[in-house]
């Protein structure tokens, strides 16, 4: 079972979700995906995750995260001892995000997006200094995200597994080379 966690102002409409919908579906095994609409306020994101976690618990549930939802994917995986893929994670959401506290829209609808200041100490609350088991981890970080520094996601996943990509960006658009990789790291957790 997979639980995807996208990004921030994101959704079950990105393109990494869809790609990874498609591929499950692809193998007949669409009902072992799972990607929620995610709120904005990060401690009802994790609640939702938690929730998901709960009910799938006996499933060999691995985590998949992008951006926000890699630091979500973090905390969740250290809470629940489960193996996490973290796609340009962000590491440091709370100083990143401070300057996006107000309403804007969704990426992938009109919807209007509010981002409150109260988030932000939501945020910190579920950082992760260090990760504990790093054999649980499995790092994808492009050196040209124009959004996030990879750097700062190479040092915060030491000894994990990690796959530094050379260019790209922040979404990841080469995804799809790189599906067969997750699989068998989700797989081997399975």
């Amino acid at each position: 079972m997979i639980l995807y966690l996208h990004g921030f102002r994101s959704s079950p409409s990105s393109f990494k979700a869809r790609l990874l919908a498609q591929h499950f579906a692809a193998i007949g095994r669409a009902d072992e995906f799972i990607c929620p609409q995610l709120p904005a306020s990060p401690a009802e994101a994790i609640a939702l995750a938690q929730q998901l976690i709960d009910q799938y618990r006996g499933n060999n549930l691995v985590l998949i995260g992008s951006s926000l939802g890699g630091y979500y994917a973090t905390y969740l995986a250290e809470q629940n001892q489960c193996r996490a893929v973290l796609v340009n994670p962000a590491v440091k959401p709370p100083r990143d995000l401070e300057k996006y506290v107000g309403v804007s829209t969704a990426f992938h609808s009109d919807a209007p997006f509010e981002f409150k200041h109260e988030y932000i100490a939501e945020l910190k609350r579920f950082a992760i200094d260090k990760i504990t088991q790093p054999e649980r981890y499995f790092l994808i970080a492009a050196t040209g995200d124009e959004v996030l520094d990879w750097r700062e996601m190479v040092a915060h996943y030491p000894a994990a597994k990690q796959l530094v990509i050379q260019g790209s960006d922040h979404g990841l658009s080469e995804f799809a080379e790189y599906i067969e990789l997750v699989m068998a790291f989700c797989e081997a957790g399975m």
